[in-house]
């Protein structure tokens, strides 16, 4: 079971996404360019089979800023997307109205 503590260390943050590709090496990923206000990150996600790009563009978003990067099929990521899925599918963790880029989820 984790703790309070565990969760305080991860650092959640809202971004915005600019930019949408689809990975090279993987029909299920896409390439995500997240503006987090004071830095710009690059993530791979595995949403490909639940969103078209045009749906992403301009969406906030919740990342998780403090992760190692990792490299997924040959590209790398430098943080996590959160969403939640089902039997029907996956679906973005979003605000509910726009907040500031960079704002802390907690």
């Amino acid at each position: 079971m984790a703790s309070i503590e565990d969760f305080r260390k991860l650092e959640l943050k809202v971004g915005q996404i600019q930019e949408v590709s689809e990975h090279p090496n993987a029909d299920k990923l896409y390439i995500i360019t997240v503006d987090l206000g004071d830095k710009t990150k690059q993530l791979v996600a595995g949403i490909r089979g639940s969103y078209a790009k045009e749906e992403l563009v301009g969406k906030q978003v919740v990342v998780v800023d403090n992760l190692d990067a990792a490299v997924l099929r040959g590209v790398e990521s430098q943080g996590m997307l959160l969403a939640a899925s089902d039997e029907t599918g996956i679906v973005i963790v979003s605000p509910e109205r726009k907040m500031k880029l960079g704002s802390i989820v907690k």
